[in-house]
């Protein structure tokens, strides 16, 4: 897609949301609170917060207002405000050379402990949501969230919404190119998974799911607990089923 000369400020809006889930088993009230505490200290507010300052960070944007949560017994929230700055990036070579700027754009998380499952399966959920204005897309962020965050199943979406305006007054929908939301991720990242895609390019919409298909049984159970075979397939088809039914 060429570049277009635009009349004023380029207010497209890119929309990047995210929903990471990670699943564990717990054989007891132990393995249960030995999890909650994992979650409470690898995922507090604080962490999570350092992490959407780094995004923002890889995006050019300078942060105006910050908050974080965290919750009791389990959860946080966090989200940044970002202010205009200038700035550029180096996009793959299959995308148009972008700068940006940003007008109260924001990123915000939210994590979802869920420990309700009868049969001991833990569940954790974070959802993210990335808004920009400007000509950038927010997609380059996301390997940095891959390597924070352990995942089993993944859901991203993205949206382009609005419109700008070019020189000579026509509308403006779209100003770059999305082959696809997994031509943004590191491959060896996506060796790991199972992968769903959906495309609407003339609704300016994607969407990529990620079930993990590389999978060390261990992981799924406390330290020195024994691999339970049935637990084991019990956790695993928890993750199916998620990921056939978002």
């Amino acid at each position: 897609m060429s570049k277009l000369k635009l009349s004023g400020f380029n207010n497209l809006r890119k929309l990047l949301s995210f929903s990471f889930y990670d699943f564990v088993v717990a054989t007891d009230e132990a393995d249960r609170k030995s999890y909650a505490a994992y979650l409470n200290e690898r995922y507090a507010a604080a962490r999570v917060r350092a992490l959407l300052e780094r995004i923002a960070e890889i995006i050019d944007a300078e942060v105006i207002a910050a908050s974080e949560q965290d919750y009791d017994p389990y959860g946080a929230s966090a989200l940044l405000l970002l202010s205009d700055e200038a700035g550029s990036g180096t996009p793959p070579s299959w995308a148009a050379s972008v700068n940006l700027h940003l007008d109260k754009s924001h990123i915000a998380a939210h994590t979802y402990p869920d420990f309700a499952d009868p049969r001991g399966i833990l569940g954790f959920r974070v959802d993210i949501e990335l808004s920009t204005c400007g000509e950038i897309s927010p997609l380059r962020s996301l390997n940095e969230i891959f390597h924070f965050f352990d995942t089993d199943v993944v859901v991203i979406d993205y949206l382009v919404r609005g419109y700008t305006r070019a020189e000579d007054g026509s509308h403006v929908f779209m100003d770059h190119e999305v082959p696809s939301i997994a031509r943004f991720i590191d491959p060896d990242i996506l060796d790991q998974f199972e992968r769903s895609e959906r495309a609407l390019p003339a609704s300016h919409t994607w969407q990529l799911k990620l079930l993990r298909s590389r999978i060390d049984p261990a992981e799924y159970f406390a330290p020195g607990r024994s691999v339970d075979e049935e637990l084991l397939e019990s956790v695993l088809e928890e993750m199916r089923t998620i990921y056939r039914h978002l």
